[in-house]
């Protein structure tokens, strides 16, 4: 058996898959040791072809999902070790070499690394990457994101896989499902690029939009956890203020000015200071002022996309019933 399987879903990635494969086959380490498998999802441009003519083993499987891709891979690999990886980043020579320290230690189920930025970052990317980003070099964490992550072949089997129910958040249930069998660890050591973070805040705004698509799902799931509750029902509940403050404006800016005064400043501060203060929580290790006004930016658009999304989801869930 090799030790390391590379799986990288695709789809219409002929701009970014070259560079990922290029970097992949240049890391330090031991060729025989690992292989490198693209599910394509049906792509229409030249995404397969530059994949096998680099070297990749390649599948064409058009009707899954994002998460039926990867157990698709999973299903063809030799590795001791399932290194999920998306087509839009590349990894550092080091890659590899760094993760090989944990194939012998079969109690860590997985692990991996936050996908890091380019030179290049934005200060929408730069400022949300400052709050995924862990501050230790290696910890213990509850979950990881699915572009970096290496998942022991027997733990993976044992869970099942990924959900392919889910669109989204099925890195976050994968990752709660193998908590409950093993340590789940963050090695910065373990560096890969991400080329594709939103670089505006009309892009933040969509991007988050679809990641909550599967929140709906998850809190009816059975198997919920509980931990998820606060990031999945506080986006609602901030919509719903952000539409009070809204709809008294309109109803009453017409009438006292003393009235509108005590009532939209009350309002005002239930609504955003809970966003003024995690903020400033979130920076508190290193402060600094302009960064915390674009967190507190970013954080409004966070829960403001993330709040629509679980909104209309359910009401989506309410139509297919009906």
């Amino acid at each position: 058996m090799i030790d390391f399987s590379i799986i990288i879903p695709a789809k219409n990635e002929e701009h970014n898959i070259k560079n990922c494969l290029e970097s992949i086959f240049a890391v330090d380490y031991d060729h025989a040791q690992y292989e490198v498998i693209v599910v394509d999802n049906g792509s229409t441009d030249q995404t397969v072809a530059i994949a096998k003519e680099l070297g990749a083993q390649t599948f064409i499987q058009p009707d899954l999902t994002i998460s039926g891709l990867r157990n698709y891979g999973a299903s063809e690999a030799k590795g001791e070790i399932f290194v999920f990886l998306d087509a839009d980043c590349t990894v550092t020579n080091s890659w590899l070499a760094a993760a090989s320290r944990y194939l012998k230690q079969s109690e860590i189920v997985s692990f991996g690394s936050p996908v890091v930025l380019p030179p290049n970052a934005t200060w929408v990317q730069k400022t949300w990457f400052y709050i995924r980003e862990k501050k230790k070099d290696v910890e213990e964490v509850e979950w990881h994101e699915s572009a970096n992550v290496f998942v022991q072949r027997e733990a993976f089997i044992a869970v099942h896989g990924f959900d392919e129910d889910l669109i989204t958040c099925e890195d976050y249930d994968l990752s709660f499902r193998l908590s409950k069998i093993g340590k789940l660890l963050s090695d910065r050591r373990i560096i890969a690029i991400h080329h594709r973070e939103p670089a505006t805040i009309s892009e933040f705004f969509k991007k988050e939009i679809w990641r909550s698509k599967s929140n709906v799902h998850r809190l009816l799931d059975r198997t919920f956890n509980l931990r998820e509750l606060p990031s999945i029902l506080v986006p609602p509940f901030y919509c719903f203020l952000a539409g009070l403050f809204v709809l008294f404006l309109l109803l009453f800016g017409s009438f006292d000015v003393k009235t509108i005064n005590s009532g939209w400043l009350i309002l005002l501060v239930v609504w955003q200071l809970p966003i003024v203060l995690l903020s400033s929580w979130k920076i508190r290790h290193a402060w600094n002022t302009k960064m915390a006004g674009q967190l507190f930016v970013l954080l409004n658009v966070y829960f403001l996309a993330r709040g629509l999304a679980f909104v209309s989801e359910l009401r989506s869930l309410k139509v297919g019933k009906t």
